[in-house]
C-alpha cells in the first residue's frame, strides 16, 4: 500500500467517488447518496487550502481516501472525509491515512485537526434522544452501541470536544472530536 496525493485523474477520481457513495450508504448520511454528489465532493477536495490523500495498492486501485480542509488561518484543519473500501477495513488503512493527514497538516503549520462524526442512526447513546439541557453531561457518558467510528478516532488520540445536538434532525447529533498534532 502507498499513500499519495489525489490528482486530477478521472479514473482515480471516479474510484474515490464510488468509494465515498458505498462507504457512507449505511451511516444514514444524506451527503453522498449519488455518484454525482460524490464526484462534486472529490473535485472540491482538489481545491486551494485542501488536502486530498489516497491509499492505493500496487495495481493503482484506491483502498481509502482522507481529506483535509484548512480553517482558522491554517492552524486548524478539518478531517473531511475519511473512507476505506469495505473489504479493506480493519487492516490499518484508515489509521495510516489519518496519520498521513496529521503529517501533512503539521508540515503546513497546522496545530490541530478537528472532525465531526455524525450519529444519524442511533449508533451511540447520544442518538435518538433530547440532549438538552445538559449536552456536555450526555457527551461525557457516551456509549458506542453499534460500531460508531468515534472510538476509532479515540484510539488515534482524538478526544470529544463537543456535540451539536440535532445537527442532522432531532436526535441526530454531530460528535465533535479534536487532536493536537504539533
Amino acid at each position: 500500500m502507498r499513500i499519495t496525493s489525489l490528482s486530477n485523474d478521472y479514473p482515480t477520481m471516479q474510484q474515490v467517488a464510488e468509494l465515498l457513495v458505498d462507504g457512507f450508504k449505511d451511516t444514514g448520511s444524506v451527503d453522498w447518496t449519488t455518484l454525482e454528489s460524490a464526484v462534486e465532493e472529490v473535485q472540491a477536495s482538489l481545491g486551494v487550502d485542501r488536502i486530498s490523500r489516497i491509499a492505493i495498492d500496487e495495481s493503482g486501485h484506491v483502498l481509502g481516501w482522507v481529506g483535509g480542509i484548512r480553517e482558522y488561518g491554517g492552524k486548524v484543519w478539518e478531517l473531511h472525509p475519511l473512507v476505506v473500501r469495505r473489504d479493506c477495513r480493519g487492516k490499518g488503512i484508515g489509521r495510516a491515512l489519518v496519520e498521513d493527514l496529521e503529517k501533512q497538516v503539521k508540515a503546513r503549520g497546522g496545530v490541530t485537526i478537528t472532525l465531526g462524526t455524525d450519529d444519524e442512526n442511533n449508533r451511540t447513546s447520544l442518538g435518538g434522544i433530547d440532549l438538552y439541557p445538559d449536552v456536555l453531561h450526555h457527551a461525557s457518558q457516551i456509549k458506542n452501541l453499534r460500531q460508531h467510528p468515534f472510538e476509532f478516532y479515540q484510539k488515534l488520540g482524538f478526544v470529544i470536544t463537543g456535540v451539536i445536538p440535532d445537527a442532522n434532525g432531532f436526535g441526530k447529533p454531530d460528535i465533535l472530536m479534536t487532536k493536537r498534532v504539533s
